[in-house]
């Protein structure tokens, strides 16, 4: 049997997925995508779903939690998987390193699909691997992405499939990816049973990645004023300005915030750019003044103020020596 363009149909055949997991990933995005496969197969009764998790150097891989993942090889074994994924978390310049970018590069012609979880996607951006695709990455990272990787079309979704590129904001997202692919191969009423199993719902890819967000179903207005707010952290649009754009007036939308989390439009946004702020300070060596441009402050002093109002102390302090 000729198998399918994509992955993301239906088929009779397994699939076999090698998963590249690298250090300081988080166990989180690795359980949401392997566990959804491990579920899959026992209510089957069959493993149609197959992987094998790969580090680097084949050595067990160190997570956030302090876990070390054992591991079944190095990238260059990954050999008879139909498609590669990455999973990153932390400390992308330090660990996809110039040998594991040619590595990448070398072997993805052997894969009918490349997918990345979480900082993933920036891994394959910096082999070239995602050039001319559409894809997606943590929130915290659209802006940063998108500067550094032109070529890449960034879309604030949960996951994005583009031919044959996937790709996942961190592990909720990668959850639902998942559960899509099984719904994709196997129909929807497996994915149903496996979302069942833990006591979850899958949820749309073009849903936007949102950070505090209450667990019940945001109104749709405000969903989509926090997705602006998402894709526009270096270049802040006033309140009034999202409000017209979304055909709401300015204290409608002021309500509609207040409302569903509890702060105001302007305050929520400032909320996420100083989020992006600190992860770029903690995970990128690009200089302050820099980080400030790059999350919508007029200066580093500006950013410095605001920072320190939110996190009681200055950035500068996370990247003194211990």
């Amino acid at each position: 049997m000729t198998k399918s363009a994509t992955i993301f149909a239906p088929s009779t055949e397994p699939l076999t997925l090698a998963v590249l997991v690298l250090p300081h990933a988080s166990i989180l995005a690795v359980a949401s995508t392997l566990d959804p496969m491990r579920a899959a197969n026992r209510h089957l009764g069959a493993q149609a779903y197959r992987w094998r998790v790969l580090s680097p150097d084949g050595a067990s891989v160190p997570l956030t939690c302090g876990i070390e993942l054992p591991s079944g090889g190095t990238l260059e074994q990954a050999t008879g998987a139909d498609a590669l994924m990455v999973i990153a978390g932390f400390k992308q310049a330090e660990v996809a390193t110039r040998s594991l970018i040619a590595a990448l590069r070398r072997v993805a012609p052997r894969f009918r699909a490349l997918g990345a979880i979480d900082g993933g996607p920036w891994v394959l951006a910096r082999a070239g691997l995602l050039d001319g695709h559409r894809a997606t990455t943590h929130w915290e990272d659209f802006e940063d992405l998108a500067t550094s990787h032109p070529e890449i079309d960034v879309r604030p979704d949960r996951y994005v499939i583009d031919r044959n590129r996937f790709t996942a904001g961190g592990a909720a997202p990668a959850a639902d990816m998942m559960l899509h692919l099984i719904a994709r191969r196997h129909g929807a009423p497996l994915a149903r049973q496996v979302a069942s199993s833990f006591i979850t719902s899958p949820r749309d890819a073009a849903e936007p990645q949102i950070t505090n967000r209450p667990t019940r179903r945001l109104d749709p207005r405000l969903a989509a004023a926090i997705t602006r707010m998402e894709t526009r952290i270096d270049s802040p649009e006033p309140v009034a300005k999202t409000a017209r754009m979304l055909g709401l007036s300015t204290r409608r939308l002021e309500s509609l915030f207040r409302n569903g989390l509890g702060q105001s439009p302007a305050a929520y946004a400032l909320s996420l750019r100083l989020a992006t702020a600190r992860r770029m300070i903690t995970d990128t060596h690009h200089p302050m003044a820099e980080i400030a441009l790059r999350t919508g402050f007029s200066a580093q002093s500006s950013l410095s103020r605001a920072f320190s109002r939110e996190f009681g102390h200055p950035p500068s302090n996370l990247r003194k020596s211990p």
